[in-house]
């Protein structure tokens, strides 16, 4: 067994265990982004997949990462890696009962460590998380609840990676943080610009050499109004904006905090207003946009399951015909017979059907006219049975039809192709149908993952092998504004991008490719010639890294943005307590180039778990639980009145939604009463 730690004995550091692809980006986000210690424990930094990429790591001596060489995770090796004193494990290797193993090792050499644990079976990591907690609670019953709900995060690979799919996906950028459920998107504009998107507010300002780099327009989605715009949630949603570049409110209070940069050396964070004044329109900035629907139609949905289905969707036109005609010739024999046997219309009506079936009495001693209509009724009779039988068969097969999945409607347009409904194309599924972005299924197997939700939800689904012709035709690939390549094959992912390429050249890709260094090389050939057009490929270990990463650092921690070579952390804190939030508006919680607050939720909000949608069923906890919108003493939405119409203070019992530096959001979370800031949050430094 090696060890690169030496003599150093570290104190909550953070520990990730596994050699995949997961481990090393989770490691290089860890350190970089979030500018942690980490240790590694894996078998071995020369052989495999990855070790070698995550011995780069160790020797970058700019980053503070080390590595035990173990053969097996066993206590051994977790004391040698310090978990006795760290403040996070993060355990990533794709065997469940492993993972399960080494975190019942790990609670027990360190009760109150932070566990992240990386889990398939959904159902298995809500009882193991159930079974840790416990374990927290009796280990030490005077610890805060909220710190014994942060103390175990259960993730799947599809849950963490998908918000960042659909994300890609709707607003073509990976600046995306998924505050639940909420797309944030930070953008580069030019200050010009950047309120025509009517943002929340502005993450950064850009240095003057980099801002004739920055959106001049944002092509990208211009006049992509139909189904889903970037506006203020202040009008139309969750966030109580409080954005500078609409109106500071009362920032002028803030003082600039020592961390922000000098203009010209780097990024500007969190600016106010005086660093706003007189700034050319050419300068670039970063700005927070939020992705809300539009109040336009809705496209158009296939019907569900028929209650009453109309006469003409049960029958063909031609049977329809056919049964009219026949109805037609038995009223006319009726009449007939009313005319020449003089009875009632009802009597004649009665003789004439019982003709027809063939179940009367032979006319023999009758005149010859009514021999004649009773031959003329049997004739009309033998043509029922096959009409009969015809409907029969055709009102089955309408049933059937209806239960089965429907095929793409005319005239949809503007909606996602999804390629693949397996573990992260279901998922991908439920977060597109959560945000009501209309979609068609592309999927090989009828027996997928994600066909019983297709048909439940009535998706339209091709049960097809994209790579045969005319299957994304069928898919309305022309009319579509994104495709999602999300098969469990990297060369039937890439074939079906550049057949969508050449259909549609304009075409928005985003390809889940395994291969990291694949997936860049594809990128940036894709990028170079297509320049006009969109393309992300990317493995679900690099988009699952930041949820993993950010579970590790504290349930309060939503995500991060790098800005240049900085980072900014978007964080859920309680106001209870912390003199910096409460009695203040959002307007006012704000510190330059520290922190600023982007929005409140009550105690009375509805928790749902990152990664899962509403309605999903039980899953794994995940990293981070408040909702993000405004909602009053009821739990009902307060209405957004943003910082210009949002002037009640904030009060114990709320949630803010932050957007801060490192630094800022350790002084925001050291303020708190009870000290609960999760993992420290160091200084800044160079990322």
């Amino acid at each position: 067994m090696a060890n690169t730690l030496g003599g150093n004995r570290r104190q909550g550091h953070m520990v990730v265990c596994g050699d995949n692809s997961l481990a090393q980006r989770l490691t290089k986000e860890l350190a970089t982004v979030y500018g942690q210690a980490v240790t590694v424990v894996l078998p071995s930094l020369r052989g495999g997949d990855h070790g070698p990429r995550i011995a780069e790591l160790v020797e970058r001596r700019e980053l503070r990462v080390d590595a035990v060489e173990a053969q097996a995770p066993d206590d051994e090796a977790l004391r040698r890696a310090g978990v006795e004193r760290a403040s996070a494990l993060a355990l990533t290797s794709g065997d469940d009962q492993l993972n399960v193993h080494i975190a019942l090792r790990a609670r027990r050499l360190n009760p109150q460590v932070r566990l992240v644990i990386r889990m398939f079976n959904r159902t298995l990591g809500g009882y193991l998380e159930g079974l840790l907690d416990r374990a927290v609670r009796v280990a030490g019953p005077d610890l805060d609840s909220r710190a014994v709900d942060a103390s175990t995060t259960v993730l799947s690979d599809s849950d963490t990676a998908a918000p960042s799919l659909v994300g890609a996906a709707i607003v073509g950028s990976e600046k995306v943080v998924n505050a639940e459920g909420l797309l944030l998107r930070a953008k580069e504009r030019t200050l010009g610009t950047a309120g025509r998107r009517d943002p929340l507010c502005t993450l950064a300002l850009l240095p003057d050499a980099e801002a004739e780099d920055a959106d001049e327009g944002g092509t990208e989605d211009e006049g992509d109004t139909s189904r889903w715009s970037f506006r203020s949630l202040a009008r139309t949603g969750p966030l109580a904006r409080t954005g500078p570049l609409a109106r500071n409110g009362r920032s002028g209070r803030a003082a600039r905090s020592p961390e922000a940069e000098p203009r010209g050396e780097g990024p500007v964070l969190l600016p106010d207003d005086a660093a706003l004044a007189g700034l050319p329109a050419r300068r670039g900035a970063v700005v927070l946009e939020a992705v809300t629907g539009s109040t336009g139609p809705a496209p158009p949905r296939p019907p569900r399951l028929p209650r009453l289905r109309a006469f003409k969707e049960l029958f063909s036109r031609k049977l329809r015909y056919s049964l009219l005609a026949l109805t037609a010739v038995v009223v006319a024999l009726a009449a007939c017979n009313w005319w020449l046997s003089g009875d009632t219309p009802a009597h004649a009506g009665y003789v004439t059907l019982l003709d027809v079936f063939s179940i009367n009495d032979p006319k023999t001693d009758e005149p010859a006219a009514d021999q004649l209509l009773q031959l003329l009724a049997g004739f009309a009779g033998m043509l029922l049975l096959p009409l009969f039988l015809a409907i029969v068969l055709e009102s089955y097969g309408a049933f059937r039809q209806a239960t089965a999945l429907p095929g793409p409607p005319r005239g949809l347009s503007r909606h996602v192709v999804l390629l693949g409904l397996g573990k992260v194309g279901a998922r991908v599924l439920e977060e597109l149908l959560e945000r009501e972005i209309p979609v068609v299924c592309v999927e090989r197997d009828p027996e997928a993952r994600g066909v019983a939700l297709a048909r439940e939800k009535r998706v339209p689904t091709l049960i097809a092998d994209v790579t045969e012709s005319d299957v994304l035709e069928r898919a309305r690939i022309k009319r579509a504004r994104a495709l999602l390549a999300l098969t469990s094959s990297d060369a039937t992912n890439l074939e079906a991008s550049l057949y969508a390429r050449r259909l549609k050249p304009e075409v928005r890709v985003v390809m889940r490719l395994f291969d990291d260094e694949f997936a860049t090389a594809v990128y940036r050939t894709l990028r170079d010639t297509y320049p006009a057009a969109q393309t992300r490929s990317r493995s679900v270990s690099a988009l699952a890294a930041p949820a993993f990463a950010g579970a590790m650092m504290g349930r309060q921690v939503l995500g991060a943005v790098p800005v240049g070579r900085r980072v900014l952390v978007f964080a859920a804190v309680d106001v209870a307590g912390n003199p910096l939030l409460q009695g203040r508006t959002l307007a006012e919680a704000f510190r330059a180039g520290s922190w600023r607050a982007l929005a409140r939720a009550s105690p009375h909000a509805p928790h749902s778990p990152q990664g899962e949608a509403p309605g999903a069923g039980d899953g794994p906890a995940a990293p981070y639980a408040p909702q993000t919108a405004p909602y009053g003493p009821d739990g009902a939405p307060h209405p957004a009145g943003g910082s210009a119409g949002d002037e009640r203070p904030l009060q114990a019992g709320e949630r803010v939604l932050v957007a801060a530096t490192r630094r800022g959001l350790g002084e925001l979370l050291a303020q708190s009463p009870d000290g609960l800031s999760g993992a420290s949050v160091p200084g800044p430094r160079p990322v």
